[in-house]
């Protein structure tokens, strides 16, 4: 479940008949979430954009041209210094527009407002999301307002972001959203590709209990992270655990069926 992803997950095996507790639409409520409060950090700094809490880490030139990136799920990424306290990032994959975000420093230096537009690449509905985090530590001497570690305090996203729709089939279980991004899979362990215009995702799914499952994102054979998915008793409430392999967040993501 998300974001900026974000994301989802899921599957049950060839006992269970017509539904699983996961069939069904589903919709991220934020305000019951948690998110990881582990720090954001970034450097706008002598003409160079540094993310220390990416993972892997980027440093490329803030130009406002593209510049080729490794680990991310996008190849380039450019960085253009709009004003003092206002950056505008461009993430592309294979040259198309993946994401565009504007992050803007309040004028206390305070609040920092990083506001993303995610482009699906099978042209599937784009959506907006938009955070709000507070100001931990100062950057560095001269550098832009943006720059420093920030602690998120909320998240709000357009309803491309927030819906995801579970469907099962015998001993497979579909998950898709209205941004493009889908699976399947049976819960095996064994690997499947995430279906997002990408060959280097896969999914892998395993069974915890009746109302719970792991799911397992891998990017080139690396583990990205790890999400405990389990639907309360009533049916109504979809709680998914999610450890961030690479940056070591872990957030709690609650969703409503619809």
């Amino acid at each position: 479940m998300k974001t900026f992803l974000s994301l989802v997950s899921c599957v049950l095996p060839i006992m269970l008949f017509a539904q699983t507790p996961f069939d069904g639409t589903w919709k991220t409520d934020f305000a019951e979430s948690k998110l990881s409060q582990k720090l954001y950090e970034y450097s706008v700094n002598n003409g160079l954009y540094d993310c220390k809490s990416c993972a892997p880490e980027i440093n490329v030139m803030a130009d406002g041209q593209d510049h080729a990136v490794t680990g991310q799920s996008f190849d380039t990424m450019a960085v253009q210094i709009v004003d003092a306290n206002t950056i505008h990032l461009t993430g592309k994959k294979a040259g198309n527009i993946q994401f565009e975000t504007t992050r803007t420093a309040s004028q206390d230096g305070e609040i920092l407002t990083s506001t993303t537009t995610v482009y699906a690449a099978d042209g599937s509905q784009a959506y907006k999301a938009e955070g709000k985090y507070t100001r931990v530590s100062k950057g560095s001497g001269g550098s832009n307002a943006t720059s420093g570690s920030w602690r998120v305090q909320n998240i709000n996203e357009d309803a491309a972001g927030l819906f995801s729709t579970w469907m099962s089939a015998g001993d497979k279980l579909s998950m898709s959203t209205p941004a493009g991004i889908s699976w399947e899979g049976k819960l095996d362990g064994k690997e499947y590709r995430v279906k997002e215009n990408s060959t280097r995702e896969t999914v892998s799914l395993k069974r915890l209990g009746e109302r719970s499952i792991k799911v397992t994102i891998r990017r080139d054979g690396k583990i990205e992270w790890v999400e405990k998915i389990t639907v309360s008793s009533d049916g109504r409430k979809m709680t998914s655990i999610v450890d961030n392999k690479l940056t070591g967040r872990v957030s709690t993501y609650v969703a409503e069926k619809q």
